[in-house]
């Protein structure tokens, strides 16, 4: 990602953070006063989505650092564990959750169901659609690992603040009250499915997960005629930080200067077809006939 795509992402994340510190405010102020352990709860969730945006502003500051002596790679590694940290956080907050509504179930509180509650939840859940669909653009737009995952949080909001207000209008309607400590249980399901999703993401990239079927590399290298045959196509890293390494096998009497045009051919259009961040080296071997792995 270049230096000008991580201040962009940086912006994102700075308006991200107040909204969401904007809606975790209003609804933990309704929840309380109307005593719903869900409102409260999904109050608590939106705190944990204005902290990600703070993990993810130090994460970005950091991954956006030049390669240097020690990190030849760079530090864009550092967006991927701050990306863990942030699943943590999620895991904790969804334990506090479950306690207070084991709490709940042994000391059920009927909710006080208010107009002013309803409008409160509409415009946090339409707030909360704005910040899922302009993150998600904007983390496509820029191939941004954190906007993209942090999208993928928020829109877990959506559903939870669905949730509530289903709920909220549940009770009105007449239903009993356990099922507000119910629906805080769900709350924290989908606060623990999306540390789960962060924890998938993040270690496939820690752990070098292959990230490019090597099907596809080989196909785009055999297209070139001046290679007879390819093999042991390694891929890793995140959609911003590919690196693709293979050995290709080419006629033993080509020269040096069409050896290194022909690594730059291949990685122009791994780049055109695959990603343009991918970051390619080839070995060249002599190809003397029939290649067996």
């Amino acid at each position: 990602m270049e230096l000008n795509s991580y201040k962009k992402v940086k912006q994102v994340l700075w308006i991200i953070l107040f909204a969401n510190f904007g809606v975790a405010l209003l609804k933990i102020i309704i929840g309380m006063s109307i005593k719903s352990a869900s409102m409260i709860a999904d109050g608590f969730h939106s705190i944990s989505d204005g902290s990600s945006n703070i993990v993810g502003l130090i994460g970005i500051s950091i991954a956006s650092k030049p390669h240097d002596k020690d990190h030849p790679y760079g530090h864009k590694k550092y967006e991927v564990m701050c990306s863990m940290f942030i699943g943590a956080m999620l895991v904790f907050v969804a334990g506090k959750i479950i306690l207070d509504s084991v709490d709940r179930f042994k000391h059920p509180v009927t909710p006080s169901i208010t107009i002013e509650s309803l409008i409160v939840l509409l415009i946090t859940l339409a707030i909360n659609i704005f910040v899922c669909t302009y993150e998600s653009r904007i983390g496509k737009k820029l191939n941004s690992y954190i906007l993209i995952s942090d999208s993928m949080h928020t829109r877990s909001d959506i559903f939870v603040s669905v949730g509530v207000l289903a709920t909220l209008v549940g009770i009105k309607m007449g239903l009993p009250a356990i099922i507000d400590p119910i629906t805080s249980l769900i709350v924290s399901g989908f606060i623990l499915h999306s540390a789960y999703e962060i924890f998938k993401e993040s270690t496939g990239i820690l752990v070098d997960q292959a990230i490019v079927d090597e099907e596809i590399i080989k196909v785009i290298v055999e297209e070139f005629e001046e290679v007879k045959d390819v093999h042991d196509i390694r891929s890793r890293g995140s959609q911003n930080d590919i690196h693709i390494d293979m050995h290709v096998l080419v006629n033993p009497n080509i020269s040096v200067e069409k050896s290194h045009t022909l690594t730059d051919e291949i990685e122009i259009k791994i780049q055109n077809k695959v990603n343009k961040n991918a970051q390619v080296i080839v070995h060249i071997e002599p190809f003397y006939g029939e290649y067996t792995e």
